[in-house]
């Protein structure tokens, strides 16, 4: 069986820049799971373990893990996405 590549975001409650990433994926036709860290009891434990962080977004694509303001991440999101539609 092949492993589905993975694309989370993990967001807080009226967080501009958490909306904004989840506008970009979905004008970019990209399925996401959005992990909301303040009523997802699972999410921020799995957040800290998996990658020591503890903020939001956090956006991963395929194992790339993006953090810090939208418009910081934004470019490197797109690339991210250009490259699994690229790749075969």
């Amino acid at each position: 069986m092949t492993a589905v590549p993975e694309l989370l975001v993990y967001t807080v409650p009226n967080c501009a820049d958490c909306e904004a990433m989840k506008r970009l994926l979905a004008q970019q036709g990209a399925a996401f799971i959005e992990r909301n860290l303040r009523t997802d009891p699972t999410a921020l434990p799995e957040l800290q373990r998996r990658f020591d962080l503890r903020i939001a977004p956090v956006t991963v694509i395929d194992g790339q893990v993006l953090f810090g303001p939208f418009e910081q991440q934004r470019p490197q999101v797109l690339a991210a996405l250009a490259r699994r539609t690229a790749s075969p």
